[in-house]
């Protein structure tokens, strides 16, 4: 996967995490891809990743693709309820 990181805005200053970690939640086997329903999102072309990183930390993140490059927009930590989500669907493939 090749990821476009010339903007950074992505990651906050004051997140627990990296680039790095954000690269791994992509490749992360389990992770969930969503194409939202939501008009706002389609009409932009942004699709949702929930995956976790090699260390554990669980990202929700926000991006664009044109197939061979990633852009991710936003990434952040998952909530309560992603990580129940997340749990939930690795429990369905896994057993």
């Amino acid at each position: 996967m090749d990821f476009d990181w010339e903007d950074t805005s992505a990651i906050s200053q004051e997140s627990s995490f990296e680039s790095r970690d954000i690269e791994e939640s992509f490749e992360d086997p389990f992770a969930v891809r969503l194409l939202p329903d939501a008009e706002r999102f389609a009409t932009q072309s942004r699709y949702f990743n929930l995956g976790r990183s090699a260390s554990g930390i669980g990202l929700f993140s926000v991006y664009r693709t044109n197939g061979k490059q990633f852009r991710v927009i936003l990434s952040r930590v998952f909530t309560e309820d992603e990580t129940y989500f997340y749990q939930r669907r690795l429990n369905q493939l896994i057993g």
